[in-house]
C-alpha cells in the first residue's frame, strides 16, 4: 500500500486510497515502521522487582517482590516534561524523566502468598474483556510423596496450590481456588489454559482436567471434571450399580446418598479413591485406538493379526499413558497430549514419545489420535497453525501474531528448516513438541510482526521465554527495505558487562501497541537486575 518511507506522505496515502477489504488493521500497522523504540535508558533506578509481563490490553505492567510474597501492578504511561529550547530532541532527557516513575505508576500492592507459600512468578493469565488477572501461590514441592489415593506414581506433591482471581482496576481478590496435595506444572503456565470464560486446569498427580467457568461477577464455578469420569452423573450411576449388585435392598437408600454426594459439587480436591477400573479418559482413548484398528482390515484373519500387532501388543504401553498438557481448540473441543510419567514431569519431554488426543467434552468421545511423528498431524499444524493458536473474541491484538500459516516469511524460514534437518521424522517431532501451545505465551507486540521486521530469533522472540543475554545490540530490520536498520534493543548495561564469568539471561518486555519496551537482564544469582527502557522519544 506504502510506496513512501515518509510518515507524512504514508497519513496523506492512507487519506485518498481504501485498503483492500479485510486488511485495514494490517495496513494500519505498517506505521510501525515509522514508530520505532529509538531511545534507551539504560540501567533505569527502579524498584527491585520480578517484571512479569504487560497485560494484552496494554493497560497493566505485572511486577512480583523478590520475596514472592506480593503482587505489584503498575500502569503504563508516557514520561512528560517541559523544555525552554526550541529543538527538544536534541537534548538529553531531565532526571526525573530517565526514572522508572516517568513511564510507570504503581497502582496497587498486594500481598497474596501466606502460610508458607510463594507466588508462581512464571504464571499469570488475563482475562481481557472483565479485566480479570488469575495468578497462583503454591508451598514447595515434595518430589518423593508417596502415590497414595490414586494418585501417580512418580509425579511430585505440592501441599497446597492456591488460584487468585484478581479484578486488575483495584486488586481485590474476587475469588480462590485451593489444590490440596496434587501438582498442577505452573512454569509459564503450561498446567492451565483460558479460552474467553473457560479454564482448564490439569492435575498431573490425580490425572483429572478441571473445567471451570469465570463468571462476570468474578466467581470461579466449575463445570466438569474430566478423567476418573467423564460424563456428570458416572460417579453416580457407578456407584448405584456396584452397590445395587451387592446389596439390593440397601439399593434405594444408596442411591439418595450418592445424590446428596453428588449435588455438593466436585469434589476437585478430594484424592481418587483406589479403583481396579482404568479411567473414563482412558477407556475412551483406548476404545478409539481399537476401533480405529478394526476398521483398517475388512478380512477377519488380518483384523486379529492387525490387532494383536498394533493394540494388544502395545496395550500396556497405552495403560501407562498420562495426560501431560491440555489447550482448548474451541469451546467444546480439547487437544490433550499424553505421554510417559517421566516425560511429564521432566523439564525437557523432547525425546520421549508422545500422543495427541482431541476430545468432544460434550459427547465425551475422542474424535481424533496421532503419534508425536504423524506427518498428518504435521501437515494440519503447518497448514492451520492459527487453529492451535487459540485467541478469545475479546482478544484484539492476540490475533495478530505471526505464524507460519498467515506469514509468507515464517513459512518460508519454517520450510528452510525442514530442507536443512537430517531425520524428517525427528523435524517433525521436534516441531509437534511445542503443542498443545501454552495459553498467552506470546507478545502481541507488532515489532515481532515478521512482515514488518526481521531479528534474530535465537536472541529474540514473541515467545515468552528467557534468553541468554548477549553484550552486542540485537537490531530489528526492515522487511521492506532489507538494508535499513529500524532500531536496535541493547540489554544490560550501555558500556557492556564487565564480569564475563558469570552467565547472563535477558527477558524482554514489549507493550502490546506503543513503541515501549523493557529489557531486564540477571544472572543465575541473586543480584540486582539491570533494566532498560526502550521508547520512542
Amino acid at each position: 500500500m506504502f510506496k513512501s518511507n515518509n510518515v507524512t506522505a504514508r497519513i496523506f496515502q492512507r487519506q485518498i486510497c481504501t485498503p483492500a477489504p479485510g486488511t485495514s488493521i494490517y495496513s494500519a500497522r505498517r506505521f510501525y515502521e515509522n514508530i520505532v523504540p529509538s531511545c534507551t535508558i539504560y540501567d533505569v533506578e527502579c524498584p527491585d522487582h520480578s517484571f512479569r509481563k504487560f497485560t494484552e490490553d496494554g493497560l497493566y505492567l505485572i511486577s512480583f517482590s523478590r520475596n514472592h510474597q506480593d503482587l505489584i501492578v503498575y500502569r503504563p504511561r508516557w514520561p512528560s516534561f517541559s523544555c525552554k529550547e526550541e529543538d527538544c530532541d536534541t537534548h538529553e532527557l531531565p532526571p526525573k524523566a530517565k526514572k522508572f516513575e516517568g513511564f510507570f505508576t504503581e497502582l496497587y500492592s498486594v500481598s497474596l502468598a501466606t502460610s508458607g507459600e510463594l507466588i508462581c512468578k512464571d504464571f499469570f493469565l488475563y482475562m481481557e474483556n472483565n479485566q480479570f488477572g488469575l495468578f497462583a501461590t503454591s508451598t514447595a514441592q515434595i518430589h518423593d510423596a508417596p502415590a497414595v489415593g490414586g494418585a501417580v506414581q512418580g509425579v511430585p506433591c505440592v501441599e497446597k496450590i492456591t488460584f487468585h482471581l484478581l479484578r486488575m482496576e483495584d486488586g481485590v481478590v474476587l475469588d480462590e481456588r485451593v489444590f490440596w496435595s496434587d501438582y498442577v506444572n505452573l512454569a509459564h503456565s503450561m498446567g492451565v489454559f483460558l479460552y474467553d470464560d473457560l479454564l482448564a486446569i490439569v492435575s498431573l498427580r490425580y490425572q483429572r482436567i478441571h473445567i471451570l467457568q469465570i463468571r462476570d461477577s468474578g466467581n470461579l464455578v466449575d463445570v466438569r471434571t474430566i478423567g476418573e469420569f467423564c460424563r456428570e452423573d458416572d460417579e453416580l450411576f457407578l456407584y448405584s450399580s456396584v452397590q445395587s449388585m451387592a446389596n439390593p435392598d440397601k439399593s434405594k437408600q444408596l442411591h439418595q446418598m450418592t445424590v446428596n454426594h453428588a449435588a455438593n459439587g466436585l469434589h476437585h480436591d478430594r484424592p481418587a479413591g483406589e479403583t481396579s477400573f482404568l479411567s473414563g479418559i482412558k477407556q475412551r482413548l483406548l476404545s478409539f485406538i481399537y476401533q480405529g484398528i478394526w476398521n483398517e482390515e475388512t478380512d477377519q484373519t488380518l483384523r486379529m493379526q492387525c490387532l494383536k500387532k498394533k493394540f494388544y501388543f502395545h496395550f500396556q504401553d497405552y495403560v501407562d499413558l498420562i495426560i501431560w498438557k491440555v489447550q482448548f481448540l474451541d469451546r467444546h473441543h480439547l487437544l490433550i497430549k499424553f505421554g510417559s510419567v517421566d516425560g511429564g514431569v521432566s523439564r525437557n519431554a523432547d525425546n520421549h514419545p508422545a500422543f495427541f488426543a482431541v476430545y468432544n467434552m460434550e459427547t465425551t468421545e475422542i474424535t481424533a489420535f496421532y503419534q508425536n511423528s504423524t506427518d498428518e498431524l504435521y501437515l494440519l499444524f503447518e497448514l492451520f497453525c492459527d487453529h492451535f493458536h487459540v485467541s478469545g473474541k475479546n482478544s484484539l491484538y492476540m490475533n495478530f501474531i505471526s505464524t507460519h500459516s498467515n506469514n509468507i516469511h515464517n513459512l518460508e524460514q519454517l520450510k528452510s528448516n525442514k530442507n536443512k534437518a537430517s531425520s524428517l521424522s525427528q523435524f517433525v517431532k521436534k516441531m509437534l513438541s511445542s503443542l498443545p501451545f501454552s495459553c498467552q505465551s506470546q507478545s502481541p507486540s507488532p515489532y515481532f510482526d515478521q512482515s514488518l521486521f526481521r531479528y534474530d530469533e535465537k536472541l529474540i522472540s514473541a515467545t515468552d521465554r528467557h534468553r541468554q543475554s548477549t553484550d552486542h545490540p540485537i537490531k530489528f530490520i526492515s522487511r521492506r527495505q532489507p538494508n535499513i536498520l529500524k532500531f536496535k534493543i541493547k540489554p544490560g548495561p550501555e558500556a557492556g558487562n564487565t564480569d564475563t564469568r558469570s552467565k547472563k539471561i535477558s527477558s524482554f518486555l514489549f507493550h502490546p501497541f506503543l513503541p515501549l519496551a523493557l529489557s531486564v537482564q540477571q544472572t543465575l544469582f541473586l543480584q540486582p537486575a539491570v533494566v532498560n527502557i526502550h521508547f520512542r522519544r
